[in-house]
C-alpha cells in the first residue's frame, strides 16, 4: 500500500489539474506583456501553454513535435527557439541547463534567480526562490573576486511522489 503524499509537498509533486497552472501562467504572461508593451503572439502563448502542461521540463524539440502534430506540417526549429527566447527574456520560463529544457516560472514579473529541485526519476522540477541562497552565492563569489551576472541552481534528488512510490 502506497503512503499518501504529504499536503506539505509542493504542488508539482501532488496530482492536480494542470489546466489551472496553464490558465494562471497565460493570464500572468498577458498582464506582464501588456504592462511592458510586448506582443504575446499566438505561438508564444501556445509554447508557454505547452511548457505549463506539466511540471516537467520540456525540450524545444518536444515542443516542436507537438506543434508539428497539431498543425499537420513541420514547424521550423528557429520559430520555437525564438518563442522560447522571448519567454525566457521576459521571465516567463526558466531554462534547466542540465536537461536542456524549459519549465514555467512560478514567479513571473519578479526579479529572482532560479533554484530548482529536479527529480532524477520523473524529472519534475520544483522551483524554489530563497534570496538567502542567491546572496550566499553572490557573497562567496565576491570573496574570490568574481562578479555573478546570473545564476541557476539545479539540485538533483527524489521528489515526494517518487519517494512514496519507492
Amino acid at each position: 500500500m502506497l503512503k499518501p503524499i504529504s499536503a506539505k509537498a509542493p504542488l508539482a509533486c501532488r496530482p492536480h489539474d494542470h489546466s489551472h497552472c496553464v490558465s494562471n501562467a497565460l493570464a500572468e504572461a498577458e498582464a506582464i506583456c501588456g504592462r511592458q508593451g510586448l506582443r504575446l503572439t499566438a505561438l508564444r502563448k501556445r509554447v508557454l501553454e505547452l511548457v505549463w502542461q506539466s511540471h516537467k521540463p520540456l525540450g524545444a524539440y518536444d515542443i516542436l513535435g507537438v506543434l508539428t502534430e497539431e498543425d499537420g506540417r513541420r514547424a521550423a526549429p528557429p520559430t520555437v527557439y525564438r518563442a522560447l527566447d522571448f519567454l525566457l527574456e521576459n521571465g516567463l520560463v526558466h531554462r534547466i541547463a542540465s536537461l536542456n529544457a524549459f519549465v514555467g516560472c512560478n514567479h513571473p514579473g519578479e526579479s529572482h534567480q532560479g533554484q530548482f529541485l529536479i527529480c532524477r526519476n520523473c524529472q519534475t522540477a520544483i522551483e524554489l526562490e530563497h534570496s538567502s541562497i542567491s546572496q550566499a552565492i553572490v557573497d562567496s563569489a565576491k570573496s574570490v573576486g568574481f562578479v555573478v551576472e546570473s545564476q541557476t541552481v539545479e539540485v538533483v534528488g527524489l521528489c515526494a511522489s517518487c519517494q512514496v512510490a519507492a
